[in-house]
């Protein structure tokens, strides 16, 4: 079931997905190697996810580019990707928010979630979501 019906929910379960992409990617290249796919992200069949927030955090001196994608397949790779946030700076020692909870957005099994970093280690991405069943 690729999308559920969620007027008739039997459970909400609150969760934190977070990653800190090692890989200084090409923005221009989107592959495999270059893309790490938030894979807590891409629900269980059954499920479809509601991404409350993304923060992107920059744990170094410098600025650094982050871009957010959703693809349209559980496998990044394998999808054509859509930019939720493409190559915004975020300050050295700051934090973005990308998503909030006004500008949420479903994830569903045949769907998933890329980050990209300018520069590797360099930022921390968290994302809050719900799993709805």
């Amino acid at each position: 079931m690729a999308n559920p019906n969620i007027v008739n929910v039997t459970s909400i379960y609150g969760n934190t997905a977070y990653i800190t992409p090692s890989v200084i990617t090409a923005v221009a290249t989107w592959t495999h190697n270059g893309t790490t796919a938030l894979t807590g992200l891409t629900p269980a069949s059954g499920t479809v996810n509601r991404v409350t927030s993304i923060v992107v955090a920059n744990v170094t001196s410098s600025a650094a580019n982050c871009t957010v994608q959703i693809s349209n397949n559980p496998t990044f790779a394998s999808g054509t990707a859509y930019s939720v946030a493409y190559q915004i700076s975020v300050p050295p020692n700051a934090s973005l928010i990308v998503t909030d909870k006004t500008t949420s957005f479903y994830v569903t099994e045949n769907q998933s979630v890329g980050v990209t970093s300018g520069t590797a280690s360099a930022l921390v991405y968290t994302a809050t979501f719900e799993a709805i069943t």
